[in-house]
């Protein structure tokens, strides 16, 4: 069953530098071209990944071919403190969304881009001591000054997002969703984004650790998106992702790979449509019970 679903993938670059494949800038070139070249164009990043170097490898390759900025659009996060070699200044891992740390972050990264805006700040990880007020006020300020388009947060509970939102509006919601993770379909935070048109986006949409730890549940999530691949005539990550694209909450993927055939693989699943049974299947071989 064939249904063009309106929201693209994400590509995810956490794992192209020191984390992951160590991409030389070339590298880089090839694989944004390549995601170019089959219609994703929105890469997602975080001010940390790779101990702080990633974002500024990245941009090489966008400073290399100045057409690519105008191509592309930029998510990126800030608000962890992550103990590193490049931040000698960190005595202890911890989280800052303090006006200062959020302005100095974006600051950064717009240098590390070689460009003067962001498409998307999302605030990584909800701070214990976080003022929505003062947060509010300075998203407002980067708006106005152009730096940065859009706003988000991720892995947010319902009311700590709620308490975000009162004071300006939140565009996105990145969170963890997958077929191995099923929280939020039932936490609220699904509910949450489609009651106010925030745009939900899933990190580790194929399940963390689904190919890799063999547990019983990995093993029945499996042999189900085996039997529905077969049934569907597409591959397992295709039926993973189409799982996530049939909630109504239009859930977008963000494909954390350094793989391009991985990445076609999401761009092919959201012409999947999963029919209702089909999707409870999935679910149930993960709860590895049927539903109440």
């Amino acid at each position: 069953m064939k249904n063009i679903i309106n929201h693209q993938p994400i590509v995810g670059v956490m794992r192209w530098g020191t984390w992951g494949s160590q991409f030389t800038t070339e590298q880089y070139e090839e694989i944004i071209y390549q995601c170019l070249s089959i219609g994703l164009n929105e890469f997602d990043h975080a001010d940390i990944y790779g101990h702080y170097t990633t974002e500024a490898e990245f941009g090489k390759a966008l400073q290399n071919n100045s057409s690519l900025r105008t191509q592309i659009k930029i998510i990126t996060k800030c608000g962890i403190q992550m103990l590193t070699p490049n931040r000698p200044a960190h005595q202890i891992k911890s989280y800052n969304t303090s006006a200062a740390h959020i302005k100095a972050s974006v600051d950064q990264s717009l240098q590390n881009f070689h460009t003067d805006y962001l498409d998307t700040l999302l605030i990584h990880r909800p701070d214990v001591l976080m003022n929505p007020v003062e947060i509010a006020e300075t998203i407002t300020q980067l708006k106005a000054a152009g730096k940065i388009k859009s706003f988000g947060v991720s892995n947010f509970t319902p009311s700590q997002l709620s308490l975000i939102n009162k004071h300006i509006k939140v565009d996105y919601h990145q969170v963890e969703i997958s077929v191995t993770n099923l929280d939020a379909f039932t936490n609220g935070v699904l509910d949450q984004c489609q009651n106010n048109a925030i745009k939900a986006q899933a990190w580790s949409p194929w399940g963390n650790g689904l190919f890799t730890e063999k547990t019983e549940k990995h093993q029945r999530i499996l042999d189900c998106a085996e039997a529905l691949s077969k049934q569907y005539g597409t591959g397992i990550n295709e039926i993973l992702l189409a799982f996530l694209y049939t909630h109504p909450a239009k859930i977008t993927p963000v494909i954390g790979t350094t793989q391009f055939a991985r990445i076609k693989q999401a761009k092919e699943a959201m012409h999947i449509k999963l029919s209702t049974e089909d999707f409870y299947k999935l679910y149930s071989a993960s709860v590895g019970a049927e539903v109440a």
